[in-house]
């Protein structure tokens, strides 16, 4: 569902009641540019050694399960091994990016779609596997940074019970600052709405005991690529 326009109008209401125009100005943006380059960070705590080997042992903490792979051409086998040792079948929705890849070589029946959560449907349980790739992995903590768009809707990400992350490794960061500042070099606006993903999703709020898959997708498993 489109929702920028309401968010528009929202936005433009706000600014009206300050006494602004409806739009943003140049100089507002180079304002907000000015204030984040003088702005002083806090502390960060490093990453030590290697981002990537960083990030495995974070994610790994959190609950992810983590694959390494050399090329995207080589995601779907990779994808095939890890659905089989869950005895899931070979189907799932993915990212539009995604769908030129040689699924049907491994058996892989992959639509490029949001999921569906419908019962009475073909799918017994709506789709159990979203695949997506993301915007950036974070080494710091483990996790994932999904920006929301027509092509990279976070549903697949949150609804499925299991969601499988492609992630090139160039595209690991050291901590949240160093993503937030990559989305801004990248995108400049910001997206309908940004997903940070630490693991399955889980609640410790019966009797403090941990329950994966309370909210969202039971099992994460990134696909690390070496070249992508």
């Amino acid at each position: 569902m489109e929702t920028n326009a309401a968010r528009d109008r929202i936005f433009a209401r706000i600014r009206a009641a300050q006494g602004r125009g409806p739009a943003v100005t140049e100089g507002e943006r180079e304002a907000v540019a000015d204030y984040l380059a003088r702005h002083p960070q806090g502390p960060q705590p490093p990453v030590d050694g290697d981002r990537t080997a960083g990030f495995v042992a974070q994610a790994q903490k959190m609950a992810s399960t983590v694959d390494r792979v050399a090329t995207l051409s080589e995601v779907p086998a990779a994808v095939a091994r890890y659905v089989d040792g869950l005895k899931l079948v070979r189907r799932a929705v993915a990212w539009t990016s995604l769908g030129s890849l040689p699924w049907a070589e491994q058996g892989m029946t992959v639509e490029c779609r949001p999921p569906l959560r419908d019962p009475q449907g073909d799918h017994d349980h709506g789709d159990l596997v979203g695949i997506t790739g993301c915007f950036v992995a974070i080494a710091e903590t483990g996790s994932l940074m999904l920006l929301s768009g027509p092509d990279t809707f976070a549903s697949a990400a949150l609804l499925p019970e299991t969601h499988i992350a492609v992630v090139p490794v160039s595209r690991i960061v050291a901590n949240l600052e160093e993503a937030f500042a990559q989305m801004r070099a990248e995108h400049g606006r910001l997206p309908r709405a940004t997903n940070i993903i630490s693991g399955p999703s889980r609640t410790g709020d019966i009797e403090q005991t941990i329950v994966l898959g309370a909210h969202g997708p039971y099992r994460v498993h990134v696909i690390l690529v070496d070249q992508g």
